[in-house]
């Protein structure tokens, strides 16, 4: 844990969904409060340079793990948003951090950046072999611009940046919102609803014949720190598990986890995305020890026994107010 003696952290993020399980293994690894900063996006826009000069002031370490995110429809909603608020709060981020003394720059790229027929499983050494799936490459290319920053800044200024490229993550404290979240909490919302509901139907978008890997996000925590504490290389490095399933064996996963006996009815005029997702995780586990530790199985249940906490929760504050 010497590594981490006296070092003040910036972690953008830091309150989001990914970022509260870092900053919990940050204070784990024996991390003061006081020397981590988190940015509040309600009270920090970090799409404003004067805002990153700002806050990596007095930093030793920048983890930049604030992001514009969504799911498919999102993405297709929104690619303009995407691709102009993540390009440009990681491009300013970094160079805030260069400017301000900054000792290590750590930025989160997306398994979205890889090529949409990138042969499986991916290999980091692909990750320039073709344009991204079309429903998020305005994402996956902003995020991407940060490993051509961190490598260049590197070369020019000698400057750490090392830049990450973890697959698609889930677990406790994920968005549920049906409007922009991805598929493993939309479908843990609508099955949900659908027992609560007693519905016999539930709708599901595409064929469910792509596969995806899903990392839980406390395995990402810890696979962003082991690399923020033993990697300094230009190369991009993928975080993940290295398996994959096929979404139509997801969703008769989280039916049966949820209960929902009814029909499945698959909406085939939307997108499936990327045909095939699976990392080649070898290289993390080579360069700096990293292995995911949480089977998918449990991963799913602590996923749904948190959802359904917070939908007690949300209830008995309604019923509380309603007397």
């Amino acid at each position: 844990m010497a590594f981490w003696d006296n070092k003040r952290i910036l972690v953008t993020g830091g309150a989001g969904f990914l970022g509260s399980f870092l900053v919990e293994k940050l204070a784990g690894r024996g991390v003061k409060e006081e020397n981590i900063r988190i940015p509040r996006s309600k009270d920090v826009d970090l799409r404003r340079r004067e805002n990153c000069v700002k806050v990596v002031q007095g930093m030793d370490i920048v983890i930049h793990l604030a992001a514009r995110v969504g799911g498919i429809g999102y993405n297709q909603a929104y690619p303009a948003s995407l691709f102009y608020d993540n390009a440009i709060m990681g491009i300013q981020m970094m160079e805030a951090a260069r400017q301000g003394g900054v000792g290590k720059f750590v930025a989160l790229g997306t398994v979205c950046a890889y090529p949409k027929f990138t042969p499986v499983p991916f290999r980091e050494e692909d990750l320039w072999n073709g344009y991204p799936e079309e429903t998020n490459a305005p994402y996956g290319l902003a995020k991407k611009m940060l490993l051509v920053q961190s490598q260049a800044y590197r070369q020019q200024y000698g400057f750490d940046a090392i830049f990450l490229l973890p697959v698609n993550l889930y677990g406790p404290g994920d968005s549920f919102d049906l409007k922009s979240s991805h598929v493993i909490p939309a479908l843990i919302r609508k099955f949900m609803e659908a027992v609560r509901d007693d519905r016999r139907e539930v709708e599901v978008w595409g064929t469910g014949e792509v596969s995806r890997e899903f990392l839980y996000v406390e395995d990402a925590a810890e696979g962003i720190l082991l690399a923020t504490e033993r990697y300094s290389k230009p190369e991009p490095v993928n975080i993940g598990v290295g398996f994959e399933i096929k979404i139509k064996d997801l969703v008769k996963l989280i039916a049966e986890l949820t209960g929902f006996r009814g029909e499945i009815r698959w909406d085939m005029s939307k997108p499936d995305g990327q045909p095939r997702r699976r990392l080649d995780v070898s290289k993390a586990k080579r360069e700096f020890g990293f292995e995911a530790k949480v089977d998918f199985g449990e991963g799913l249940k602590r996923t749904l026994a948190w959802y359904e906490s917070s939908m007690a929760e949300i209830k008995a504050k309604r019923a509380s107010v309603e007397k």
